[in-house]
């Protein structure tokens, strides 16, 4: 948890605030917030493509070994790929 923030629930970890506002409405607690504005700006898009059970299986089985998940996998070799067909 980040320090030098003030939370409403006044929890001491991630676990507590969940706990805290399944138990409380926010409406209970609206005149103790703040406006603020921020901007989000997503990079990335998911696209689905259909795999082949097996070949999708040998690919979990690689990530798992490699300690990173499947998804992560798959977009290194395919950035890989690109890359030697610019050449």
């Amino acid at each position: 948890m980040s320090k030098g923030r003030t939370t409403l629930s006044k929890a001491k970890s991630y676990k507590e605030i969940g706990d805290f506002w399944d138990a409380h409405d926010l409406s209970d607690f609206w005149d103790q917030t703040k406006k603020v504005e921020f901007e989000v700006d997503i990079k990335s898009e998911i696209t689905y493509y259909s795999l082949d059970k097996k070949l999708s299986e040998q690919i979990q089985s690689i990530a798992q070994r490699r300690g990173v998940s499947a998804d992560t996998l798959i977009n290194l070799w395919i950035q890989e790929k690109l890359q030697e067909q610019k050449r």
